[in-house]
């Protein structure tokens, strides 16, 4: 497979705006008039007709506004989302959220950005327009500094929003001689660069102004339209191109007069642009409308040939698409991938629906992530697991539409069960875990028999269960997963039901109980000759152990573990392995290597940005660092901890064993610091940034141990927060830091409540209070010598 690069993998920084490859034009009024609308109203829609231009204009918006919003912009692509049921998880997906709770990914969300000052922009909202609606009510609602900003063919039609219509591009006025370059119009600049950029060398003149001008004014400058038939001249000349476009609108005469003309347009460009390609071309364009979020030439190899394509035609096929514009080439983590503009992709939908293989190519795309995934289960252990997380997570859109394909028949639930059980890795790494057992609960309850497939599901179930702490709904999976198993005479479902059961009664409290059942699942795994189930029983009995305080043997089995996990070529259980590994050394007095492990693999779980892991590594080291004094250390490692969290909602560890030596760290870290001091530095960890938490935590800062006053701009407050706190000092009432502000009332309240809430105070004299001595030392600071 191509093994692709880890780099590339999310990281868990302020909102990345898509990268634009081609340059913005226009649209000046429109991007003032959107910046305004901002100062006025929590969300404001772009609406305007398919190809105008909204996506390109709410991202040229939201890059101009993008230094307003301390917390970043996030884009959320919405086109290939059908299932209204996963827009919030969606939008948790593109905010980096991972939600490993069994709560409602609606509640996690708001939660998350209640306190944030982001922008959110919410691309395609028109086949999703109430759902839409409902979720940005619900975020400004209760979020007073996030904003949205959404594209659609209409308005989302909520209290507070603000739309601005997008209009085609302007056009030259009629019989205007020689306009100078800055008045010939929007359209006609559009079509000079995208001509130049197709053709080399390409200029307006005057000999082809009027030809370029006529040809902007048949397309109602519309962008969509200019683009795809500005890549004509490589093939052209202006005036061919010309012809062919007025031949081809007569036939639209008759079409129906209640659409938009720049609609009938667009149509009419696209129906000339799909006539132009070949007839292999038109069926890879109509086929591969079937792919979401885009596809990679195996999967087009895969799904797109036969029936007049042959295997060997495709890439070239594919590359003749490319130089159409039909096909979009970008990079990705995985490699050469390609995609559609919606427009495009629903233009070949419905060509592919005209043909009536739609119900064939549909089963071809799921045969083929079928596959996929099967071959990411059997390479789940080894050394291109890392890259199989990369490429799933690529491939998510893809997988979905593969599943509910599955799920919409009957007779195809056994397949889509199959499907979801081997995607177990994805649903865990990718922050798709409600997602993966919403998955396997369709399956299960269409596949009842007993089978070796549904006892795998359950104990996968599971798994999934357990990370949300859904301890119940994983006891009752292992019981059924054990009774198949032992019905049936499958070791290997034995083995995993032993695991699993482990880990529940690990966290009942029961650690004896659970060795002996992990000490099972070890033996089970040796007879399959399972490295994965092997190695993740190793890693479960290395802690349970090392918590009961037998730590030779928990030594034993982390290095046994590591060795499996070396000799396959192994990084993500090695990694786990590591973090586990550093307990029992840690308690036998080995906190040099104890520290080294946890820090190595907390570079490799901050690589693939697995936060449950690199949470794992900073609470092990905050244990190490009180057990040597360093006291303010470990309470900022703590503050860290809880940060994770609370903002990426992951279930703490709940072993009763592990939350002893928890709370032994934080009251030597609280005793020796004494409270004030102690708040302080937790509050400091909490208030980094994510990528400086995983510097701190590696060593390769050292804040916590700062001299007192020699950060003294730093404090849990935000910037605004701050500001607030001043004019609180100040004297100011609520309505008066609103008018100062130029913010609401009821913002400033809110935020006056956040500043008691984060600082412990209840009175706004406590506030003021903290804010002048936060002041003072920078009002009085003097030259050293100086009195």
């Amino acid at each position: 497979m191509n093994t692709g690069t880890t780099e590339s993998v999310r990281r868990r920084r302020p909102g990345r705006l898509p990268a634009q490859v081609t340059s913005f034009v226009g649209r000046r009024l429109e991007v003032t008039e959107a910046k305004r609308l901002f100062g006025t109203a929590p969300v404001v829609t772009l609406t305007g007709v398919g190809g105008v231009g909204k996506t390109r204009l709410a991202i040229h918006v939201a890059a101009e506004v993008q230094r307003a919003f301390r917390d970043g912009v996030w884009v959320v692509e919405l086109a290939t989302l059908e299932d209204s049921k996963l827009l919030a998880q969606t939008v948790l997906s593109a905010l980096h959220v991972q939600n490993r709770s069994s709560r409602p990914p609606v509640e996690v969300l708001v939660e998350h950005v209640r306190d944030m000052q982001m922008l959110v922009v919410l691309d395609n909202c028109e086949h999703l327009l109430e759902e839409c609606a409902v979720l940005a009510a619900t975020l400004v609602r209760s979020a007073p500094e996030v904003r949205i900003l959404a594209t659609s063919r209409e308005a989302l039609g909520i209290a507070g929003e603000r739309v601005l219509a997008v209009p085609t591009l302007s056009l030259p006025l009629f019989n205007d001689p020689q306009p100078p370059a800055r008045t010939q119009g929007e359209a006609v600049q559009l079509f000079a660069e995208r001509a130049a950029a197709a053709l080399p060398g390409f200029e307006v003149t005057e000999n082809n102004r009027e030809t370029v001008e006529r040809i902007c004014r048949q397309l109602d400058g519309l962008p969509l339209a200019i683009e795809l038939a500005a890549v004509r001249l490589r093939m052209l000349s202006p005036e061919q191109l010309l012809a062919r476009l007025e031949n081809r609108f007569q036939l639209l005469t008759t079409g129906p007069r209640a659409t938009l003309p720049r609609q009938r347009t667009l149509r009419a460009l696209v129906d000339w642009s799909y006539g132009l390609c070949t007839e292999p071309e038109r069926l890879l364009w109509a086929r591969a409308s079937v792919f979401a979020g885009g596809l990679d030439l195996e999967a087009a190899e895969a799904v797109c040939s036969g029936d007049g394509i042959a295997r060997e035609q495709v890439l070239d096929l594919v590359a003749g698409l490319v130089d159409k514009s039909v096909l979009v080439r970008e990079e990705s983590p995985a490699g050469m991938r390609y995609r559609m503009l919606e427009t495009i992709r629903q233009y070949g939908r419905e060509q592919l629906l005209a043909s009536g293989q739609e119900a064939k190519l549909r089963r071809r795309h799921r045969d083929h992530y079928r596959d996929l995934a099967a071959r990411a289960r059997a390479e789940s252990f080894g050394p291109y697991q890392v890259e199989w997380f990369a490429r799933l997570r690529i491939e998510h859109a893809n997988l979905r539409q593969a599943l509910e394909f599955c799920f919409a028949a009957p007779e195809e639930a056994e397949t889509g069960l199959g499907m979801a059980t081997d995607l177990v890795q994805h649903w865990k790494t990718g922050d798709y875990l409600s997602e993966g057992r919403d998955r396997l609960d369709q399956g299960l309850s269409a596949v009842t028999e007993p089978s070796e497939l549904r006892g795998r599901a359950m104990v996968v179930n599971a798994w999934l269960a357990n990370t949300q702490a859904d301890l119940v709904t994983a006891e009752s999976m292992v019981r059924q997963a054990r009774a198949i198993g032992e019905q049936l005479g499958l070791e290997a479902v034995l083995a995993n039901a032993a695991l699993y059961a482990g880990t529940i009664t690990m966290y009942r409290g029961d650690g004896g109980s659970a060795v002996a059942q992990y000490e099972e699942a070890v033996a089970r795994h040796r007879t399959t000759g399972d490295p994965m189930g092997l190695t993740r029983a190793l890693v479960r009995l290395c802690l349970a152990r090392a918590l009961l305080g037998d730590t030779s043997r928990a030594v034993d089995a982390g290095e046994e573990c590591l060795a499996i996990c070396e000799a396959h070529g192994d990084r993500w259980v090695r990694a786990y392995a590591m973090t586990v590994l550093g307990v029992p050394l840690w308690l036998r007095g080995d906190a040099q290597r104890a520290t080294a492990l946890e820090r190595e693999s907390l570079r490799f779980q901050h690589s693939i940005d697995d936060v449950l892991g690199s949470r794992f590594n900073i609470e092990v080291l905050a244990w190490i660092a009180a057990g040597q004094g360093q006291h303010r250390r470990a309470a900022t490692l703590l503050g860290i901890v809880r940060s994770l969290e609370r903002t990426v909602h992951i279930v703490p560890f709940r072993y009763r064993q592990f939350l002893r030596l928890h709370d032994e760290c934080e009251s030597c870290a609280r005793e020796a610091l004494g409270k004030q001091a102690f708040e302080a530095a937790v509050s400091r960890g909490a208030g980094l940034s994510y990528d400086e938490k995983i510097s701190f935590a590696l060593g390769e800062t050292d804040l916590a141990n700062e001299p007192p006053g020699e950060k003294t701009s730093w404090s849990p407050l935000t910037r605004r927060e701050t500001e607030i706190a001043r004019l609180v000092a100040q004297g100011m009432s609520n309505k008066e830091i609103a008018a100062a502000l130029v913010i609401g009332q009821r913002t400033a309240e809110g935020h006056v409540e956040h500043i008691l809430s984060k600082l412990g105070f209840n009175s706004r004299t406590q506030i003021a209070v903290w804010a002048r001595e936060r002041d003072t030392p920078a009002r009085n600071e003097r030259p050293t010598g100086q009195h």
